[in-house]
């Protein structure tokens, strides 16, 4: 089943994200996937985010459940926010790029001189 943003709103701190799931047979299900704003900026988690985050709790949960209201949780967050900080503590640890040895790398053949 795929899932596509049809909208969100705003209740009381919370961001109510609809989605519909469109089966194979092209039949859609209209489904909603909650999230706390106040708790999302405490893990990190920018707005932009969100939608994508909210998809992947109906990609894992969709079948094990009739119910179509799913809530985006604190151990969710948590969950992310940690790989967030693995990633970021891995970009820090890579090697910096080479320099060339001198200034003048491969001017002999990019500007010959006669």
């Amino acid at each position: 089943m795929q899932f596509v943003l049809t909208g969100f709103n705003e209740v009381q701190g919370s961001r109510v994200f609809a989605f519909e799931g469109v089966a194979a047979d092209r039949s859609r299900t209209p489904y909603t996937v909650t999230t706390n704003l106040a708790m999302s900026r405490q893990y990190g988690i920018r707005l932009q985010e969100l939608p994508l985050l909210c998809r992947s709790v109906l990609e894992q949960g969709y079948e094990a459940t009739e119910d179509h209201a799913f809530h985006y949780a604190e151990a969710d967050m948590s969950r992310y926010a940690e790989c967030a900080a693995a990633r970021l503590d891995a970009a820090h640890r890579r090697k910096a790029p080479r320099r060339p040895l001198t200034d003048h790398a491969g001017e002999a053949w990019r500007n010959p001189t006669r």
